[in-house]
């Protein structure tokens, strides 16, 4: 896994911590010319910041060059800057930098030099390799087994190809290195060990645009004399089955798996080999009879081949491997972490049933796929495994919400004492697996869940009093981590799995508190921009795969609002530049075909608010409130980027529209076309309504809430508005009462009723009806976990104050509630650690925050007596105060404080 360095346990003096190139750590194979390097600080002491900073890159010593050199020193500068880009000398190709950052704090001490390093890929496109690939012409020396008992779906997948070439090393080489990467899948080997960490290599991009390549050190794999190197393709999402579209999608990209791999060696004397992917290398069948993403993985281990990836093997039976192509100019370095097994899980529980199948239990649903032990099973005995994320009635594994997706692996045993079935090339979202054909009882110590995500940093948390609502940040989690896969996924269980941008918009802010995405979702805005219409209309899905055609508002969006929440969280304004351009062309697209302002016109499939219950929201409402949305944040990021004159133009459209929105949906008592709970949200919390209607919807939207009970009926757009919003308008009793609702529809119900992620629709399972209709029912989807970032910026308290970036100005906000004794939440920030802990006491709130060295922080607290404000023991002076109706702020110098109010709240139960 990622090594993401957290904030010092104690740091007596200023000091930088996780340094990070391009938001990764340490990244081995980097294709930026100028790359941002960043770092993190902490202090032990109040008050303190960073009031200069001095970065330096070098080569560092190799077995050429004793000594090393300088290629960019910023020098000092003065500023409390934690980032800049590198600006020295043209970086060279396939080379490993050093770089050391130090600071000064604001009595001018210069802090202990933090260090770390980077290497860059092939900066200038020196690949000397060709595409390779099994030659579909030669007929397979392996026929299926008799028992191959395959569906229709999967009785046309051809086998996963072993490839290997032999190659001699006259020495043992200082630096080796591979390039590689696969249109599918692959996995590499040298002398018989797995080539790194990497699962499902190289992931998803748009392969008509990209392919993203992995760098490895393999100096630690290769000897001097003899030396193989090997490789397994699978189809992947390159030719494999793909979303809901029932074809096998050659259409889409091509029609077998291709390898391209190039191994750098250098010597101590001096001298450089390379080794590229070419004719001369060799293939055959694997043991693998198919392997697909959504129908799983057929493994027949009789007819292993030992040793083939090993000096010594005889191939002389294999088959030459067909050259498909010397192009590479679509190659480009992988930009983020790539997929690994990021966790292993135990079963709690393992049940046999009469009929000799066992279900075995993980106690979470999950992401990934099963290692499996047998043990005693006969040459040919056949072990099934079909995935589920719940139970039916009868205990049976549930699998009518997986559609065309097969989600089954099989595996013919050898007929060893002791054998292992783990897929390489089949990807499942499960927390039930179903075993047939295993001899004798399955054991809990047979079965290990694998779970796979992009390797993500992890940097934030969220405690509280209540348990269940423990459970929803638990579950909020999980189903990002099984959704962050390649792309940012709907789901990963059925025929879909699609990058569905609405999704991805609406959960991001929570996604932000949780992990470090910048790198994730960088690279695959590149495909959102790159998937734009000409005529600047983005699609619902990116890769555009399945779903083709112009996006619907919100889903659209997600082009422009992305790119904001990703500048704002870190302030790096490349992702503005590279996006800006595609940002303007949605707005102009919308005004173009709605002159009017009021979008009606070009609205794409228009889902409304998705999922929404015992509503229907109005779809001119929402595609206009959009419209607004969008045309707002295209202006800031023209302000940002210094585009002040387009900014203004944004502007002036902007409150243009605000004004059409008025005029054709709210009425003279401030109530919005299609009265709903949704419509409000948007019009109160994007601004669109006049100053003397604010007061008046805000009492429909309470209204309504009260009048069902304190029940939601918001769907995917309006669920992410709801609860801040009703604090916004001064009812966080109401937002409490949602968190804490118990019955149907709401997020308890799902996790009483055993959920260990979020459910896509409200009703994914009732007890009134049972499961949903199977066309559409996942129950594991982020979207409706987009609450996440309300309990920790408004329930914890921790937040961004609106006009800041990268974390400049803090604002400790709690807002203590319901049922809740207590609140904790942390977060690493692109400035440090900031964190909240408060505990509410016989109506005292004992609050600890802390703020990392910078700009002092606004603290705002539920207390309208200033007089029972104490900060680290001491009264804290009116005049020091803003004291406002029904809360008091503060500020504080950066470090750890603890803040005593008498506060207002009373809490339930």
């Amino acid at each position: 896994m990622t090594s993401y360095s957290t904030a010092p346990q104690e740091a007596p003096q200023l000091t930088p911590f996780g340094l990070m190139c391009d938001h990764r750590v340490t990244p081995l194979g980097i294709d930026e010319p100028r790359p941002r390097l960043s770092w993190k600080l902490a202090s032990d002491r109040r008050g303190d910041r960073q009031v200069g900073y001095r970065v330096v890159v070098m080569l560092p010593p190799d077995h050429l060059n004793g000594t090393g050199r300088v290629v960019w020193d910023t020098d000092w500068r003065d500023g409390d800057a934690t980032a800049v880009d590198y600006d020295g000398a043209p970086l060279q190709s396939s080379t490993r930098y050093r770089w050391q950052v130090s600071v000064r704090d604001t009595d001018g001490r210069i802090t202990e030099t933090a260090e770390s390093w980077f290497e860059t890929a092939l900066l200038h496109g020196e690949w000397d390799a060709a595409w390779i690939a099994h030659d579909p012409l030669v007929m397979a020396p392996m026929e299926p087994p008799q028992d191959d008992d395959r569906s229709e779906r999967t009785r046309h997948l051809q086998p996963a190809p072993f490839l290997r070439r032999a190659f001699d090393l006259d020495a043992r080489p200082a630096r080796a290195r591979a390039y590689v990467t696969a249109r599918g899948l692959y996995e590499l080997r040298i002398n018989g060990e797995r080539v790194g960490d990497a699962e499902l290599a190289p992931g998803w991009t748009d392969y008509h645009r990209r392919i993203p390549y992995q760098v490895y050190d393999v100096g630690h794999l290769v000897n001097a004399g003899s030396n193989v190197v090997g490789a397994v393709l699978g189809d992947g999402w390159w030719c494999g089955y793909i979303g809901f579209d029932s074809r096998r999608h050659a259409q889409h990209y091509g029609e077998f798996p291709e390898l391209i791999a190039q191994l750098v060696f250098d010597f101590h004397d001096g001298s450089r080999l390379t080794l590229g992917t070419d004719g001369t290398w060799r293939e055959t069948d694997s043991p693998i009879r198919y392997a697909d993403l959504l129908m799983g993985e057929y493994v027949d281990a009789r007819t292993e081949l030992a040793g083939w990836d090993r000096p010594g093997y005889d191939d002389s039976s294999w088959s030459p491997v067909l050259v498909t192509s010397t192009h590479t100019d679509m190659l480009e370095a992988a930009s983020d972490e790539p997929i690994r097994v990021v966790e292993k899980l135990a079963p709690v529980r393992v049940d046999h049933h009469p009929d000799g199948t066992a279900i075995v239990d993980l106690g979470q649903n999950m992401v990934g796929r099963v290692r499996l032990t047998i043990r005693g099973a006969g040459p040919g005995q056949r072990i099934k495994l079909r995935f589920a994320e719940m139970l039916d009635a009868d205990g049976s594994v549930y699998l009518d919400n997986l559609r065309t997706a097969e989600a089954t692996d099989v595996y013919i045993a050898r007929g060893a004492e002791s054998e292992t079935f783990e897929p390489r090339f089949a990807l499942h979202g499960f927390r039930y697996v179903e075993i047939s054909g295993y001899p004798g009882h399955v054991s809990a110590d047979d079965v290990s869940g694998m779970v796979l995500a992009n390797d993500i940093p992890w940097t934030g948390s969220f405690t509280c009093s209540d348990r269940l609502t423990n459970q929803l940040v638990s579950n909020v989690a999980w189903s990002q981590r099984g959704n962050f896969v390649a792309v940012p996924t709907d789901c990963p269980q059925r025929d879909e799995r699609l990058g569905w941008t609405a999704d991805a918009q609406i959960f991001l802010p929570t996604a932000m508190r949780q992990a470090d995405v910048a790198a994730f979702i960088t690279r695959w805005l590149r495909d959102v921009v790159d998937g734009q219409h000409p005529d600047g209309a983005f699609p619902d899905v990116i890769p555009e795969i399945a779903m083709t055609g112009p996006g619907a508002p919100a889903w659209g969006d997600a082009g422009v609002i992305i790119p904001w929440l990703i500048y704002q969280e870190h302030g790096d304004d490349r992702v503005l530049r590279r996006c800006f351009p595609a940002m303007r062309r949605w707005v102009d697209y919308i005004h173009r075909h709605n002159p009017d302002l009021v979008w009606r016109h070009r609205t794409g499939r228009h889902y409304a608010d998705w999922l929404q219950v015992d509503a229907a929201t109005s779809r001119d409402v929402l595609a206009t409130a959009y419209f607004a949305r969008s045309t707002e944040l295209v202006s800031r990021a023209a302000a940002a980027l210094g585009q002040d004159d387009v900014a203004e133009d944004y502007t002036r459209l902007r409150g243009r529209i605000a004004d059409a929105f008025a005029r054709a949906f709210v009425d003279g008592d401030g109530r919005v076309e299609g009265d709903t709970q949704t419509g409000y949200l948007l019009a109160l919390s994007f601004d669109l309504l006049p100053a003397d209607l604010r007061p008046w919807a805000a009492k429909r939207l309470i209204e309504d809430v009260e009048s069902r009970g304190s029940r939601l009926t918001t769907g995917f757009v309006g669920v992410a508005l709801l609860c801040p919003t009703l604090c916004a308008i001064g009812r966080p009793d109401l937002a409490y009462d949602l968190l804490h609702q118990e019955d149907y529809p709401s997020w308890n119900y799902s996790i009483l009723h055993g959920a260990t992620t979020i459910w896509e629709r409200w009703d994914g399972w009732t007890q009134e009806y049972g499961f949903q209709s199977a066309e559409m029912n996942s129950f594991n989807h982020y979207s409706l976990g987009s609450i996440g970032d309300w309990l920790y910026g408004w329930v914890a308290g921790l937040r961004q104050a609106e006009d800041s970036t990268a974390w400049r100005r803090i604002l400790i906000a709690p807002l203590p509630g319901g049922k809740l004794h207590s609140a904790a939440a942390t977060q690493i920030t692109p400035r440090g650690l900031v964190s909240t802990d408060w505990q509410l006491t016989d109506g005292t709130l004992d609050l600890h925050v802390q703020i990392p060295p910078g700009d002092a922080a606004e603290v705002r607290l539920p207390t309208g007596d200033p007089h029972s404000v104490q900060l680290n023991g001491d009264p804290v002076a009116v005049a020091d105060m803003d004291v406002q109706s029904g809360y008091i702020s503060t500020r504080v110098e950066p470090g750890q404080h603890h803040i005593t109010a008498r506060a207002e709240h009373r809490h339930e139960g």
